[in-house]
């Protein structure tokens, strides 16, 4: 159940604590700027922009105008028309940043990874797409191909976020799996799909990597023409559960909406994907794994 009081003392707690200690390592060109007070502080826009993700509104200037000029002003009096809110949005893309790692989970020595790809135009548009261009690129799925970026991340059993990274979407799915996980241990499934020319997650070199480097036991599900390894049965059940990741992945994309089309400025892009999954990591009930009864008692 989603509660506007319970998203704002989270944010502002973390706002409190993390403005004082941005503000002293600011570097100061020497100068005198004059720095315009808003109206609204900077919890205040983290939490209106984080809740939109949590009502289901399809529409920013649709949610702003009917569900907080009229539903909350109570809550925000200080809120400015919807163009000058508009303007004060690329200001937050460091503070949510450093939020979404504090929402994360503690790793659990079981975790699931997967990439998902984020749209940004229509296949038939991207000749004349200008907003990304330089930025994304054209990848591949399992369905089709695409023009935007590729979203990786790291959950754990409980459907806790560990990690996340964003690419261009032709940058391979193996690419970035080091600097996810090296602050992580235990065990990791590998999710991607594997296509025709492409392997997804299935690669020898990189498994052996993460083993020596960082501890980490990586398992990927094999090509249709590729010869099965022996597992143990406590890795093959859980390799049985790659849906979880699955699962967070459409939520994050259908629920929380950090895939559309309507982006005109890079900066608001990432700040809607941040938002997104900071929402997610507020969601009270999460895919999670029930543990206890993939093994059977005596093993």
């Amino acid at each position: 159940m989603f509660s506007l009081d319970a998203l704002f003392c989270h944010v502002d707690d973390f706002c409190k604590a993390f403005e004082a200690q941005w503000q002293r390592k600011l570097l100061n060109h020497g100068g005198i700027k004059r720095v315009r007070a808003k109206s609204l502080c900077l919890s205040e826009i983290m939490t209106i922009i984080i809740a939109f993700h949590q009502n289901h509104y399809r529409n920013f200037k649709h949610f702003y105008l009917n569900q907080v000029k009229q539903q909350w002003s109570s809550a925000f009096p200080g809120l400015p028309s919807y163009q000058r809110f508009i303007e004060w949005i690329p200001s937050t893309l460091i503070p949510l940043c450093v939020y979404l790692k504090h929402c994360f989970g503690q790793c659990t020595g079981i975790g699931f990874i997967d990439s998902t790809c984020l749209k940004v135009c229509h296949n038939r548009r991207i000749s004349r797409h200008k907003v990304f261009k330089g930025l994304a690129a054209r990848g591949k799925t399992s369905v089709d191909w695409f023009f935007g970026f590729k979203l990786h991340i790291v959950v754990n059993e409980l459907g806790q976020l560990l990690n996340v990274t964003l690419t261009p979407g032709n940058i391979d799915d193996r690419k970035p799996v080091p600097d996810l996980l090296c602050k992580l241990f235990g065990k990791i499934f590998g999710v991607s799909e594997a296509y025709r020319r492409y392997r997804g997650y299935v690669s020898e070199k990189l498994a052996s990597q993460l083993l020596e480097e960082f501890g980490i036991q990586f398992f990927a599900k094999p090509r249709r023409n590729m010869k099965n390894r022996l597992m143990r049965l406590h890795d093959k059940l859980l390799s049985r559960k790659r849906s979880i990741i699955e699962t967070i992945n459409d939520q994050l994309k259908n629920i929380s909406q950090i895939e559309h089309s309507r982006h005109r400025s890079p900066v608001n892009f990432c700040v809607n994907v941040l938002c997104g999954l900071i929402a997610y990591c507020h969601q009270p009930k999460k895919p999670s794994l029930q543990l206890e009864w993939l093994l059977p008692p005596y093993l």
